[in-house]
This record gives structure tokens, sequence and C-alpha cells, in this order.
């Protein structure tokens, strides 16, 4: 019986750790004013929670149990610690005053958000910004991180360590900046929530395409900045997440393979989260102060409207794509028009234009430039190049779910090639 209580406690735990540990992480931060010793703290309330949800039993609200005991764990290590003379005895006396209960929860809620305009401070660079909000709000791991920076994880670590290090010393405070100077720090905050949203939408490594918890997370702190701060561009990101989320239940089949989006089976898109996205454009877009996010959310929401693949509205989308391509140059903004100029004017016209691309040494080590290129070489029946296509993407891919889709597809031409 009691190990069957203790399977329990521990399985408890770790769907707490799961849901939670990132908001305790945040308000444990709030409390303490460094991020290494709310780490610490945090670990030391799990660890409790374990040994004691066992005895007496698992508490109606775990995460403000967690954030009551992570306080009383960092005043220990305070109190203990080799360094403590060093330490303002008015912060261990505010630690002791701190209360934490149930009327707290709205502020519990807040503190990430707090905590990301905290990581995104101008006096970090634009990279320690992102990489140490994706580490400490949300979670991700190192390794996580560093693929996303293409960047080896010792180096990225490094980064993480000194960001931490600059919010200690030059005292960056824990807060939501005035209003006045939120706009200037909007973008760097949107960027990591795209982020986040990206690694859950298209996940960077493992066996299942997505990771719904980061696109969940991505979405709530979305919400939570529209309503702090309803500019266009955090209306626009946020509709771009929705419309994108929508489709989630269609992207993959039974076994986790990838579908694309002219594949998709459009009845089990969530037209809840279609309508609210529509509408979020349809506001941004009014205040005729939109911009990149906005400009993504409104292809997006072509796409979610249309009843199929051969009725959407492929101009308006080439036209949109045009207007993104001015307001934010890129190679991987060229490769998505060139898709859609291919539905527009025909594979050849797409090809020419990837092919550009790639002559061009961009997009070189993209799988998803190689994999678009095998698909339109596909369609015009080039089966020897489309073969040559997929297995250089296949080479770069690293997600399983798309290493599968690829694998089909060179199966299939492989098939229909001649000996």
């Amino acid at each position: 019986m009691r190990e069957d209580i203790a399977a329990h406690v521990r399985d408890t735990v770790d769907a707490v750790y799961r849901a939670d540990s990132r908001r305790v992480l945040a308000t444990l931060i709030r409390l303490v004013g460094d991020f290494d010793l709310a780490e610490e703290a945090l670990h030391d309330a799990f660890a409790t929670a374990v040994e004691q949800w066992v005895e007496k039993g698992i508490p109606a609200n775990p995460r403000t149990w967690l954030v009551s005991t992570g306080r009383f764990k960092a005043i220990d290590r305070l109190r203990k610690s080799a360094r403590f003379e060093s330490v303002d005895s008015s912060i261990v006396e505010r630690l002791e005053a701190t209360e934490t209960s149930e009327q707290d929860e709205e502020a519990v809620e807040d503190d990430r958000l707090r905590l990301i305009f905290t990581c995104c401070h101008p006096a970090l660079s634009p990279d320690a910004q992102i990489a140490l909000t994706l580490r400490e709000v949300c979670g991700l791991t190192t390794e996580e991180v560093a693929r996303a920076f293409l960047t080896p994880p010792p180096t990225l670590a490094q980064r993480i360590v000194r960001a931490k290090a600059k919010i200690r010393d030059a005292r960056i405070p824990y807060e939501i900046p005035s209003r006045p100077d939120l706009p200037a720090r909007l973008d760097s905050v949107l960027h990591v929530i795209y982020l986040v949203f990206n690694e859950g939408y298209l996940a960077s490594s493992g066996t299942s395409l997505t990771r719904a918890d980061l696109s969940g997370e991505a979405i709530r702190l979305g919400r939570l900045l529209v309503e702090l701060l309803p500019e266009p561009e955090a209306m626009g990101l946020l509709a771009l997440m929705l419309l994108h989320e929508a489709r989630r239940s269609s992207r993959a089949t039974p076994s986790g393979e990838m579908i694309l989006l002219e594949e998709q089976d459009r009845s089990l898109w969530d037209r809840q989260k279609i309508e609210e996205g529509v509408e979020l454009v349809e506001r941004a877009l009014a205040s005729r102060r939109f911009g990149p996010y906005t400009l993504q959310a409104s292809i997006a929401a072509v796409h979610a409207e249309a009843s199929s693949s051969s009725a959407t509205d492929w101009p308006q989308i080439v036209g949109l794509y045009d207007v993104l391509l001015k307001a934010d140059p890129s190679p991987v903004i060229e490769l998505n028009r060139a898709a859609a100029i291919a539905m527009r004017d025909g594979p050849e016209a797409g090809l020419a234009l990837i092919d550009a691309i790639l002559v061009r040494g961009d997009l070189t080590d993209y799988h998803l430039a190689h994999a678009a290129r095998g698909d339109l070489c596909r369609r015009v029946g080039r089966v020897e190049e489309a073969i040559s296509s997929y297995e250089r993407a296949l080479e770069l891919a690293t997600q399983e779910p798309e290493r599968r889709f690829i694998t089909r597809r060179l199966e299939q031409l492989r098939l229909a090639s001649p000996l």
C-alpha cells in the first residue's frame, strides 16, 4: 500500500514539475532575486515534496506549496552558506516576512512575463536575451537552445552564465518595464516567444513532430503579452501561433510521420482557434502599424480559411510574401515565396527560384530547401534530381518524423526510377 502511495506521489510530482516548475522558478526568482539560488531552492522544494507528500498527502494547491517551501529552502541556504556574511541581511528578513497564499496566484501567473522582460533587458546582447529566456523561463535544455542557435552547447552554456552574472552585477530589476519603455523592449520578447513556439510546433529533435507543452506555453505567454501591451505585432504573433496551432491534430499520422499542408484533413483543424487568429489579424492590420509577424499571420489566415489546397488564394499569398520579403528579407522567406509561386504559376517557376537561392549559397545546409526542391523535381518528372535532393535533405534533417517522411518519399521515387 505504501509503495502504491509513493508511486502515485512520484507520478504527481513529475506531472507538477512538467506543468508548473517554470512558474514556480519565476516566482522564486522574484522572491530571492537570484537565478542560481532560486534554481537550488526549486530543486530542494521538489525533493521535499517527494518525501513529505507521501506522509502528509498531496496539498490542494501544489504550486503554492512549492513556492512557499522553496522560499524556506532559500532562507536555509542563505543562512548556511559560507557567503552569508556578504549577503545583505535585509534579503533574509524580506524573505522571512513574505507570505505565499492562494491570493498570490495572479501574481504567480505574471511572474514569467516579468522574468522575460528581465531576461530581455537592453544591457544583455540579443543572443543572450533569447538564450537565457528559453533556458530559464521556458525550461528548454541547454542542448535544445544550442540547436536553435546552431551553437555548440558549451558555448551556449557560457553565454547563459555570463547573462546571469550581468543581471546580478548590473542589478537589473525583476519587473515589467514602465509603459513608455515597453515598446523598445517588445521586439526581443516577441522573438523569444516565437522561438519557443517554433520549438513546440516543429521540435528540433526527438521522436515527436511537435511539443504541445512548448507551443501551449508560448501561446499562454502571447496572451499575457497582448493583455499587457495590445500592440499590433503582439496581436500578430499571437494570431500566427493560434493559426498554426489550429492545425496540430492534422500534421502527423498516428505513427508520427509528417503530413504536408496540402494533404492534411482540414476537418480536423480547430475552427475556434482559426476564428480567434483571424480576428487578431484583422485588428492588427487595421492599426496600419503591423510588421512581419502580422504579415506571416495573414498568410496563415489565407491558408486556414481555404477549404482545400486547390481552393487557396495563391495570388494573395504570393502578394503577402512580396510585402513580407521587403519588411523582413531572408532566404527562408524567399524559399516559402518560391513554394507559393510554384502553386500559383506551376512547379517549374518555383523550382527556378529555389535553384537560384541554392546557387547563391544560401540555405545549402537547410534540409527543407532541399526537400522543397526534391518535391518540385518530383512533380515535373525529374526523378533522379528529386532523389538527389531528397538524399541531401535526409543527410541534413535531425527530426525523426521529418526523416521518416523524406525516407518514404525516397522509397517511392526509387521505385519509380528506371534501372
